[in-house]
């Protein structure tokens, strides 16, 4: 590893090529065995790596032909020698068979990461989404402020 990269920008690099080309090995090779996860779609937390196989092997076989781009904003992260604290912006956006934009949605990302041997990796994930208060629905887009 070249030490003045930042494991958190290696790992959400990994992760974009991951979802886009639905590989649940690569997607998962970013995480600790021992993850944990908040994760803002459907179960309140899950535990261990085979938990988030699930998820993903669910999530990537429920696109169908679709596939999924994902762009990174306003990542920040703090990397000391074993372990670190990050967040960033995700922009999740549906591409059809085509390549057509089809719908995006945002989220936020927190993640808590350590190394392992001498791989990086994420042992704490937690997504999420603002609230809107009167009609108790996540805010999926978000707006920029200008």
């Amino acid at each position: 590893m070249i030490q003045n990269e930042d494991p958190f920008v290696m790992l959400l690099s990994r992760y974009k090529e991951a979802v886009l080309s639905k590989d649940v090995e690569s997607f998962l090779s970013i995480y600790s065995k021992d993850l944990h996860v908040f994760d803002m779609w459907g179960a309140w937390s899950l535990q261990g790596l085979e938990a988030w196989r699930a998820m993903a092997e669910g999530w990537f076989s429920s696109l169908g032909t679709e596939r999924v781009a994902v762009t990174v904003e306003e990542v920040r992260s703090e990397v000391g020698e074993r372990i670190g604290f990050a967040h960033a912006i995700l922009t999740f956006t549906a591409l059809s068979e085509n390549g057509d934009e089809i719908r995006s949605l945002n989220s936020r990302m927190s993640v808590g990461l350590q190394l392992e041997g001498d791989s990086w990796k994420i042992v704490h994930e937690h997504t999420s989404a603002p609230i809107d208060h009167q009609s108790l629905k996540a805010c999926l887009k978000r707006e920029t402020e200008e």
